[in-house]
């Protein structure tokens, strides 16, 4: 039975129920705290300390002593620290000052009691037999236990005591202790080589970590899969002269295959990428023929020791080709496309295949490329106010392609699958499960052949279920005033079939992503970086690989403005269109859902940029571009867009290429946006029920 050394509360002179003001953060108040929290014998309403800063680094929720007491309704204060009555009575004299009732403050000479039975104190913060209260150090075991990884090589040190103390109640792991970090990672490298297993090194700050270096160094031109967990104070103190305190956050290239940080978590979100960023790391220890890795681990030195379970943190698994390929059940399945190349045969029959059989819908829009018969483009549906549509609420989401637009905010899947052939994790949604390192259709063709879910020729209800809601809002859209959104209703669909569309970030990026069109086009957009910088460029120079195709672009002012020295190249030919929609400023900044929107007309000066190149002006654009050999239309109305519109469009050489402008306010670009996002306001009512 393990006994300890234990400060007694003091019971007599504190009835039962009382709500207290604990003074003092010390080994006695400690004591204190932890047996009012585990017996609730008495309320804690404050913990107070003269050195409450550092105790606050510790992770205790202590205050400062400076209270307005007057103003805290409280039966007791009890002082806890072992001092003599002179002590007590100069930190009374300093409590009464801050308005305390000194006949409420309450001390007695400390009762400790030697060698007590721990069993028998049952005192949640002195028993230490559980795991720490550090979220992110809870992570890292509960993954080094789904990894595998039992074995650890421990060297000295206050840092990584939550760690190691953790780590040393959980019979499942194997522990070494080694005093030089320097021998520590060589006994790895000798370990994990004899073994085959993944073997752990924790060491705390200051110069430790160098230490690693020669042994790190040998792991990695061995590939032998080490693990270098290195534990840091508060990741904010680099640079600041803190004693014990180095950067970690650079190293050498050969010494780790992937090096994170875990930093303390305060968040949902947080806490999500700390789970993300050690299955990163773990997960490269056998990947490519495998080598070393670090895990730089933030600590606050918390004292608390009560966790019994860890949490049930989710192991990304990564298949590549010759692995089992885990099931897929029966349920709503929707493969989520980003911004792709053009597809190749082979891929687009096998997810033509794939939806076939297992019911799944292709949720995409302009820069997914994907032109098969269950393509849905979500926007329009999702983006809708006050319903609920029950297509969104999937069983399993498929993602392949890369950077887009944001047609998947409101998505809900339990489980996410990321197909690519980087086999890089990146978890999009958040529920990040697999990683499939290979072709795409390798993938589909795999599932395809796997087994018929469901009889060739049968309705895809899923798919219908998406595509009906689709063209049930399509129907909905009534006379939007005259905007980017309504320009872009107007126009989707008299982009030739097979054309290539080069869309600006921003709000013309989400308008056209609410259209799909009737028949397939190619479309792209700088959404690598996501700026307004370079469209143009990126335009004329695709506009460049085949001089006989016509290429359009449609750009806000800001977009155009920004790149429009490229409309001067030489080498531009008869086969560019370009559309400018002018509205004065970034009308992005000034929708009615947007933050700018708040400070109202205050946000054109700064955040919207209003009344640059010319404040709208009729002749600016016009005489550059003609000056330029440019065929120059003009729009400052409805009917005047629709006649133009044609001519853009119209797929014949123009003799020039075309830069159409068009004049609108950005009033009428806010109103429009809200009218499209409210079609599906009824209430709250669940669609797809």
């Amino acid at each position: 039975m393990s006994h300890i050394d234990m400060y007694l509360f003091p019971y007599k002179k504190i009835k039962e129920g009382s709500k207290i003001i604990l003074y003092g953060a010390g080994n006695v108040g400690k004591h204190f705290y932890s047996q009012l929290q585990y017996n609730k014998y008495a309320d804690v309403l404050k913990w107070v300390d003269r050195d409450y800063k550092k105790y606050q680094r510790e992770g205790l929720d202590v205050e400062n002593i400076r209270q307005d007491y007057a103003n805290i309704q409280y039966d007791a204060i009890v002082i806890a620290i072992d001092t003599d009555e002179n002590n007590v009575d100069i930190i009374k004299s300093e409590l009464e000052r801050f308005g305390a009732d000194i006949d409420k403050i309450v001390w007695e000479k400390m009762h400790l009691l030697e060698n007590f039975p721990v069993s028998v104190a049952n005192i949640k913060e002195v028993a230490q037999d559980g795991y720490t209260v550090e979220k992110n150090t809870q992570i890292l075991i509960a993954l080094l236990k789904k990894y595998q990884i039992k074995k650890i090589i421990i060297s000295p040190g206050t840092t990584n005591i939550c760690f190691v103390a953790s780590v040393q109640n959980d019979s499942f792991f194997e522990l070494f202790s080694c005093v030089d970090e320097r021998s520590a990672a060589y006994m790895a490298c000798g370990l994990a080589s004899e073994s085959g297993e993944a073997v752990a090194l924790s060491c705390t700050g200051a110069t430790a970590s160098r230490n690693y270096y020669p042994g790190l160094t040998e792991a990695y031109y061995r590939k032998l899969p080490v693990v270098a967990i290195t534990s840091s104070q508060f990741f904010g103190n680099s640079g600041n002269l803190i004693p014990q305190m180095l950067y970690r956050d650079s190293r050498p290239t050969d010494i780790a295959v992937c090096s994170v940080a875990l930093s303390s978590i305060h968040t949902q979100e947080e806490e999500w990428l700390c789970a993300l960023n050690a299955n990163r790391a773990l997960s490269e220890l056998f990947r490519h023929g495998g080598g070393p890795v670090h895990i730089n681990l933030e600590t606050a030195y918390s004292t608390d020791y009560s966790v019994k379970t860890l949490p049930d943190v989710r192991r990304i698994e990564r298949i590549n080709t010759g692995d089992s390929f885990p099931p897929i059940t029966a349920g709503k399945i929707a493969i989520a496309v980003g911004a792709h190349s053009k597809w190749n045969t082979r891929l687009l029959e096998s997810v033509e295949k794939f939806c076939q059989c297992y019911g799944a819908v292709v949720l995409c829009n302009w820069f997914s490329n994907y032109s098969g018969k269950y393509g849905v483009f979500p926007n329009l549906i999702s983006d809708q106010g006050g319903s609920e549509f029950l297509g969104e609420s999937l069983d399993l989401v498929i993602h392949i392609g890369e950077v887009t637009d944001y047609p998947f905010n409101h998505l809900t899947p339990k489980e996410v699958w990321r197909v690519s052939p980087d086999g890089e994790m990146r978890d999009l949604f958040k529920k990040l499960s697999c990683v499939f390192e290979m072709k795409e259709e390798e993938f589909f063709e795999h599932y395809g052949s796997a087994e018929k879910l469901k009889k060739e020729g049968a309705e895809n209800s899923f798919y219908k279920l998406w595509n009906d809601r689709y063209k049930e809002l399509l129907e909905m859209i009534p006379e939007l005033p005259f905007s980017n959104t309504w320009c872009t209703y107007n126009a989707y669909n008299k982009l030739p079939p097979s054309s290539t569309i080069y869309l600006g970030i921003m709000n013309t990026v989400r308008n056209w992503n609410f259209f799909k069109p009737n028949h397939f086009s190619y479309g792209y957009a700088n959404t690598g970086g996501f700026g307004i910088d370079g469209g143009i460029s990126s335009l004329i120079g695709a506009a460049l690989s085949n001089p006989k195709k016509i290429f359009y672009g449609i750009f806000g002012d800001l977009s155009f403005f920004y790149d429009m020295n490229c409309i001067g190249n030489r080498h531009i030919g008869n086969n560019v269109r370009i559309m400018v929609i002018n509205n004065g400023r970034g009308a992005e900044f000034r929708l009615y859902d947007q933050p700018w929107q708040k400070f109202g007309k205050a946000a054109d000066e700064f955040g919207a940029a209003a009344g640059h190149f010319g404040d709208k002006s009729a002749e600016l654009v016009r005489d550059y571009t003609r000056a330029l050999g440019f065929r120059y239309l003009g729009v400052h109305t409805k009917a005047e867009f629709l006649e133009s519109v044609e001519v853009f469009f119209d797929e014949r050489d123009a003799g020039n290429p075309i830069l159409m402008e068009v004049f609108i306010e950005f009033q009428d670009e806010s109103e429009a946006l809200r009218i499209l996002k409210s079609l599906g306001n009824d209430g709250g009512k669940d669609i797809g029920s």
